[in-house]
């Protein structure tokens, strides 16, 4: 399902801004950006994000906002970088050598520059997972939002293959009399009316009529349809029993279709089809 959800959050001296975008995905798909200051909270973001957001293919991107730039600038010991300049000095004297730039090396020797921004306090780190909260809560809105015009959209189409259906109950009245008088037209003919046995027509007929009979089919379809609309009312996720369903739905109506032996019949169907087709799509966006 698509969504979107932007939140920020400070304390006065540092601003996390979190913005979230998703596509249609059947699980989840976090591509996570994080500011190197918060590296360390990846795995709380990722844990969080599945029990929150369950699935999509998911963007998500964190920015930092200090209000002193300064905060996390890298610092250096000066009485260190003295200490080993005094020390380097003193051997390039022993050895005679001149051309070495003392000061570079004494800057690059251990511990002498100090990255501040390795990891924040507990202060700072409520004020990222506030931003995060509040984007996945707006996040979430957002999918409940298109979730409902969803819901509204799918609900139709259910009760429209219902409606169909009880239009094939109307014209079934008339499809086994016009089967009959298919199968015994032809057999006049072909073979003659007269030589043709009424009991072992009557017979077969009766067998091949039984084979035609959709009463099982037009009793599970509606079943399905109506399990389909009461699903709505879970408070869990159902995209997956919602997709179980439809399957379900379209295999009734294909064996409908099969059996109908009429053309009326054969047209509804097709509108029954259509009306599946465009619930399975619409299903992709369903959690």
């Amino acid at each position: 399902m698509t969504g979107y959800g932007t939140a920020s959050a400070d304390n006065g001296k540092v601003k996390y801004s979190v913005e979230i975008k998703s596509l249609n995905s059947k699980f989840l798909e976090l591509n996570l950006r994080l500011p190197k200051v918060v590296s360390d909270k990846e795995l709380t973001l990722r844990t969080e994000s599945s029990k929150l957001i369950e699935r999509g293919k998911v963007n998500m991107n964190v920015t930092v906002e200090y209000t002193d730039q300064t905060a996390k600038a890298s610092s250096i010991n000066a009485d260190l970088l003295k200490k080993y300049y005094s020390q380097l000095q003193q051997i390039a004297v022993e050895l005679n050598d001149t051309n070495v730039n003392l000061f570079e090396l004494a800057l690059n020797m251990p511990e002498v520059i100090t990255n501040n921004d390795d990891s924040v306090d507990d202060e700072e780190s409520k004020v990222l997972m506030d931003a995060f909260y509040d984007a996945v809560k707006r996040f979430n809105t957002f999918r409940e939002d298109e979730g409902n015009v969803l819901a509204g959209d799918l609900k139709k189409r259910a009760e429209l293959i219902l409606v169909y259906l009880a239009e094939v109950e109307a014209l079934e009245v008339e499809r086994i009399p016009l089967i009959r008088q298919r199968i015994e037209q032809f057999l006049n003919d072909t073979v003659g009316k007269e030589n043709v046995d009424q009991n072992r027509f009557e017979q077969e007929l009766v067998y091949y009529i039984d084979k035609l009979d959709v009463t099982e089919e037009k009793v599970r379809l509606r079943a399905h349809c109506n399990y389909f609309l009461k699903a709505f009312d879970s408070a869990d996720s159902n995209g997956k029993k919602l997709g179980f369903i439809s399957q379900e739905m379209g295999r009734e109506i294909n064996t409908l279709g099969s059996k109908a032996n009429h053309a009326g019949i054969q047209q509804i169907v097709v509108r029954m089809k259509e009306e599946l087709e465009k619930i399975k799509e619409q299903l992709l966006n369903v959690l």
